[in-house]
């Protein structure tokens, strides 16, 4: 199983958290809005380009291992400080899988990208939660690696700056091992 470690995760919530508050989002009937609707609504704008991005590695090799999901519900959680609930986690895999049915994978890593790389704290985030699912059943297939350069790329983290946040992914994995 694959452990980030709380000091990790904490720090990248924290940094999340220095970004401010979200844009507003208005709806026009809100006595229509239940109470789980009004919580995975939040929740899918505070995580779920992050969980699209996840999904995204997690499906690159064309599986979705039990190992993968646990590492995504735990750094959802971690990130939350436990306040999203796994219902609302699945639905935001679910509605990441919808998405790459109706648009591809490449346009939804483009749109996903586009989403988060104006906040680097997010950004870098993205990818070492993309890397930690890659590690997640103890190897990276080609096509996750391919998924993991291209959306470096796509977040505009540099060659320098994956390599320091892949040593951090490996150093923590190394110490729970």
């Amino acid at each position: 199983m694959i452990w980030l470690s709380s000091s990790m995760i904490g720090r990248l919530r924290d940094r999340l958290r220095v970004r401010g508050q979200r844009p507003t989002i208005t709806l026009r009937d809100v006595s229509k809005l239940t109470p789980d609707a009004a919580e995975l609504l939040a929740a899918s704008v505070e995580y779920g380009p992050l969980c699209e991005a996840i999904y995204l590695m997690m499906s690159a090799d064309g599986k979705i291992t039990q190992d993968e999901r646990e590492v995504l519900k735990g750094a959802v959680r971690s990130l939350s400080e436990d306040t999203v609930l796994s219902v609302h986690i699945e639905a935001m895999l679910d509605a990441a899988a919808k998405n790459v049915a109706e648009h591809g994978r490449d346009s939804r890593l483009r749109e996903v990208a586009s989403q988060i790389r104006d906040d680097a704290a997010r950004a870098e985030v993205a990818f070492i939660l993309a890397a930690a699912v890659a590690f997640a059943d103890g190897a990276i297939a080609d096509e996750e690696n391919e998924t993991l350069s291209r959306l470096a790329e796509g977040l505009g983290i540099d060659e320098a700056r994956v390599d320091e946040l892949l040593d951090s992914v490996e150093a923590d994995l190394a110490r729970r091992l």
